[in-house]
C-alpha cells in the first residue's frame, strides 16, 4: 500500500511541476524551430522536420508530444547576396496524464543571417504564434472522491474550472552564429562546422490558467546552446558535440554529450550515382534525469534517428528507469553552404 500512495504522490507532484512548462526534445538539434527561431536557414536552404516522444509509460497514462517544422531560405539563389532571408513555421500538440492535458501551438518564424565571411554567418530570428490549452476534468481522480476507504468516481470532485479550454498569443527571438569550413578534399575529412545561440521564448508571458488568467503566466523560457561537426582527419569518423542549456523561471535543464558518426559511403561529386550515408551512435546526460542513447542514420539528404531515455532521477523508484522514447525524421535539401554562393 506504501509503495502505490508514494507512486500517486509522486504523479501528482510531477504533474503540478511541469504544468506550465514547455516541451522538450532530446533530439534538441533536430527540433530546430523549438530550440532557437534563428535556426531558420542557418543550416540548410530548405528543411523538414518531424519529432514525436512519448515517456513515462511506467508511471503513468503516456505523455505524448508530437512536432512538426519546416524552415527555407527567400533569396537562395541570389549571387553575391550579403546575407540570407528565410523563413519557417512549426507546430506541436503535446497531451499529458489522465486529464489529458493538451496543449497546440502553431509559430511563423523570421530570420535574417549576415554574411560575414566565406565560412561564417551570424543570425537574428523572431517568431510569433498562437497556442490553445485544454483539460478534461472528468479525467482526474481528487482528494474529495476518496471516502476514506477507497476512491469513488460517483462523488463530486468539488472542483470548478472557469474555463476547460483556453487560447493565448506567442512571441519570442533569437540570435545564431554560424561556422562552417568544408573538406580539402573528399577523403581528407577536416571538415569544422559549429552553431551557437541564445534564444527567449514567450517574452510576452501569456496567461496560462484554467482559473484566473492574470495570476499564472506563462513564464520565459531562455536558452542556450553550441554544437558542431568535427572530423577526425583522413578517417571515416567525426563526432558531433552538443550542450544545451533551458531554464523557465525555477527549471532548468542541462544536456550535453556526442555522437560518433561513421561515414558508410562517401558519395559521388561527379556523377551523383552514388549518395553519401551515414551512421551515428551517441550518449548524452540530462543531467539529473537521464542517461540518453541515440541512434541516427542518414542517406543522402534524408535522416532518421531514435532516442531512448534512461531515468536515473527521484522518480527511478516507481519508473524502473524507463524514461521514454523518441525519433525524428528529417528531409535536409544542401549541407548547410548557401552562402558559399557570394564565391
Amino acid at each position: 500500500m506504501k509503495k502505490y500512495i508514494k507512486v500517486l504522490v509522486v504523479i501528482v507532484v510531477f504533474n503540478s511541476t511541469l504544468i506550465a512548462q514547455d516541451i522538450h526534445f532530446s533530439h534538441m538539434e533536430y527540433s530546430p524551430l523549438t530550440l532557437n527561431p534563428a535556426l531558420a536557414g542557418a543550416n540548410s536552404p530548405m528543411q523538414a522536420t518531424l519529432n514525436y516522444r512519448s515517456q513515462w509509460n511506467s508511471v503513468a497514462i503516456p505523455y505524448q508530444t508530437m512536432a512538426a517544422s519546416f524552415d527555407a531560405r527567400f533569396n537562395e539563389k541570389k549571387r553575391n547576396k550579403n546575407g540570407i532571408m528565410a523563413g519557417g513555421i512549426n507546430f506541436f500538440n503535446d497531451k499529458a496524464g489522465e486529464m489529458k492535458v493538451t496543449t497546440n501551438n502553431v509559430n511563423v518564424n523570421l530570420a535574417y543571417h549576415l554574411i560575414l565571411d566565406r565560412t561564417s554567418t551570424l543570425g537574428l530570428g523572431i517568431y510569433s504564434g498562437f497556442g490553445q490549452r485544454s483539460i478534461d476534468p472528468n479525467g482526474g481522480r481528487w482528494a474529495s472522491q476518496y471516502d476514506g476507504m477507497a476512491y469513488n468516481n460517483s462523488a463530486s470532485s468539488n472542483e470548478t474550472f472557469n474555463s476547460a479550454s483556453f487560447n493565448y498569443l506567442d512571441a519570442g527571438a533569437g540570435m545564431v552564429y554560424t561556422y562552417k569550413k568544408n573538406n580539402g578534399y573528399m577523403t581528407q575529412n577536416n571538415q569544422r562546422a559549429f552553431n551557437g545561440g541564445v534564444a527567449f521564448y514567450h517574452v510576452n508571458n501569456p496567461g496560462f490558467s484554467y482559473v484566473d488568467q492574470s495570476t499564472e503566466k506563462l513564464y520565459m523560457r531562455w536558452s542556450l546552446f553550441v554544437n558542431g561537426t568535427i572530423g577526425i582527419d583522413n578517417t571515416r569518423g567525426s563526432f558531433l558535440p552538443g550542450i544545451y542549456f533551458q531554464r523557465q523561471k525555477s527549471s532548468m535543464e542541462i544536456l550535453y554529450g556526442t555522437y560518433y558518426q561513421y561515414k558508410i559511403s562517401e558519395g559521388s561529386m561527379a556523377t551523383g550515382f552514388t549518395r553519401p550515408m551515414t551512421f551515428s551512435i551517441g550518449l548524452f546526460n540530462r543531467f539529473k534525469d537521464a542517461f540518453i542513447g541515440k541512434v541516427m542514420f542518414e542517406w543522402d539528404q534524408y535522416s532518421a534517428g531514435f532516442a531512448y531515455d534512461i531515468n536515473i532521477s527521484s522518480l527511478t523508484e516507481v519508473s524502473r528507469a524507463k524514461g521514454g522514447f523518441e525519433f525524428f525524421l528529417r528531409f535536409n535539401m544542401g549541407d548547410g553552404g548557401g552562402f558559399r554562393s557570394r564565391i
